[in-house]
């Protein structure tokens, strides 16, 4: 095979699209990512950097343009690193990412299971409920180019609403008439960072201004400046963020003017949102979605369903309406404020909340012998924990609804489900955001086999009734005999260790960033001699 060189110019067919985005071709063996590329198009390239497994090109001509191809009506295209895909229609947009779920699934997941369907926005430009405008050291506004911290300066976005751009544009107006300085991340000094921006479906927005301090000078002119701007403001407030690093919201807000939050409706249910509290950033495919995980939870009004990385409690409170009992866990206070606020106002009795770590929660309500028909999860982009999979399939509920905003991460974790006994047997994408890369996908797992349910056994030479132990026996009686506790997870892996059904335990699972300690051997122990007690192992 020959090897590629730098700066060198080659024919080839693009015959898809990497994760991000990018055309892909084949040449001479290696994968090269090329920029604005059309599927079915032949083109020359030209090698512009050579990886160790890969290649990154550039377009050098189109020999046969596709025609799904088309001029981007955004005068920032190629320059904002916001939208990947403007120079396709919208159509081949919905083909990339269906096959961008489809082949996650299949190669990370290891899954025999088609996505049956990508459900495309009607609406595919300003939809954006939610604007976050970074500030350059400059005080130019707009958002960053491609891979790098460079502030494009943009007044007006084909996904964001026209009161968000707005909005940003007044505070670049304030800052320059009173000379106010801009954030300079290389120096850490300055004072604005980020213009933060919700805009509900009526039209009305909230305007959060993100400084390096705890206060700003003309902050009533500022109110002003925006209100003029953008006559339906309900608020305009200050947050601090004085750390260095990327994290864009800091913890302390001060309101200078309205209100702290904003009211929106979806689903039928109106909900109150504050600002670092999640909500789905486009509010008519958030339907769509919601729509579709409650298709796949297939619920009759008998069920108890658990609702992890709830948010404000959107699917929970939808969930409500269809179950006997929800309970949803959320780690951001704020989020779990709102989420039961949002129960009270809309009269739904049958919710309750929780605020903690995900892991944590799941494990303690699995502990304390929560028993969910069903259990939906909406984390974020870097997927569930281990830990979190454990304690789930420890609750053995029949379905889990996985929501997903990203493939590669829901294709592993799948995966771990699948070890632990639960099949992915539906899967469907959604397009929430138009024109970008990212893609939501919802997955029905199923349970195939449960070793954590109670279970009565025959022994048929004896007609002897053996229980077969919940998790929580065996950490119960572990408890009591020992004086310690054992997790979940050390009981699967003992179980795996002594030869009982239990596929593989999570533990077995290679995980870099979630990495399980081996079971220490006193545990290991305690919870053998637990299983012999329950007759489930006899030496």
């Amino acid at each position: 095979m020959e090897a590629l060189e730098k700066g060198s110019v080659y024919t080839a067919v693009i015959d898809g699209y990497s994760s991000e985005g990018l055309g892909i071709a084949r040449v001479n063996g290696a994968v090269v990512f090329v920029p604005h590329a059309v599927r079915g198009e032949e083109i020359d390239l030209r090698i512009t950097k050579v990886m160790k497994t890969s290649c990154a090109g550039e377009i050098v001509k189109i020999h046969n343009p596709s025609p799904e191809r088309m001029e981007p009506e955004c005068p920032y295209a190629g320059k904002c690193g916001g939208c990947a895909y403007r120079h396709l229609t919208y159509p081949e947009e919905l083909w990339a990412k269906r096959q961008r779920v489809q082949d996650a699934l299949t190669r990370i997941g290891g899954l025999e299971l088609t996505v049956e369907e990508i459900l495309g926005a009607k609406n595919p430009e300003h939809y954006r409920n939610k604007s976050q405008y970074p500030v350059g050291a400059d005080g130019s506004i707009g958002f960053f180019q491609a891979r790098t911290h460079k502030v494009v300066p943009i007044r007006r976005c084909l996904i964001q609403t026209e009161a968000a751009d707005r909005t940003a544009q007044a505070v670049g107006e304030w800052m320059r008439r009173y000379q106010v300085p801009a954030y300079d991340e290389t120096t850490g000094k300055g004072l604005v960072r980020h213009v933060c921006v919700r805009v509900n479906q009526k039209g009305e927005s909230l305007c959060c201004v993100v400084v390096n301090g705890s206060k700003l000078p003309r902050e009533p002119e500022l109110a002003a400046y925006v209100t003029r701007a953008v006559p339906r403001t309900v608020g305009v407030l200050l947050n601090s963020n004085t750390r260095r690093g990327n994290v864009i919201l800091g913890e302390k807000y001060r309101t200078l003017y309205g209100q702290n939050y904003l009211m929106d409706t979806l689903c039928g249910l109106e909900f109150r949102l504050s600002m670092p509290s999640f909500y789905q950033v486009n509010r008519d495919q958030a339907e769509v979605l919601y729509h579709k995980a409650l298709e796949f939870a297939g619920l009759s009004g008998e069920e108890t369903v658990l609702d992890l990385y709830c948010g404000i409690g959107t699917i929970t409170l939808c969930l409500a309406k269809a179950a006997k009992r929800v309970i949803g866990a959320e780690i951001v206070p704020p989020a779990i404020r709102d989420a039961k606020e949002n129960a009270l106002r809309n009269h739904i009795e049958n919710a309750e909340f929780f605020c903690g770590d995900a892991a944590d929660i799941a494990a303690k309500l699995e502990s304390d012998g929560l028993r969910p028909d069903v259990v939906t999860v909406d984390p974020p982009r870097k997927g569930l924990a281990p830990e979190v999979i454990a304690s789930i399939a420890a609750m053995g509920p029949e379905k889990v609804v996985y929501v997903s905003c990203d493939p590669a991460t829901l294709g592993r974790d799948v995966k771990i489900f699948g070890q632990l006994g639960y099949r992915a047997v539906r899967t469907a994408a959604v397009d929430m955001f138009p024109g970008t890369a990212h893609v939501e996908t919802v997955v029905l797992l199923s349970r195939e086999t449960n070793p954590l349910t109670v279970e009565v056994r025959m022994e048929v030479e004896t007609g002897e009734v053996k229980e077969h132990p919940t998790y929580k026996r065996i950490q119960e009686y572990v408890q009591e005999k020992y004086g310690f506790k054992v997790h979940t997870a050390y009981i699967a892996e003992v179980k795996r260790m002594v030869g009982l059904d239990m596929h593989k335990a999570p533990n077995a699972v290679e995980q870099k960033k979630h990495e399980y300690h081996p079971c220490p051997p006193e545990k290991v122990e305690a919870i053998k001699d637990a299983l012999r007690h329950f007759g489930l192992i006899s030496e």
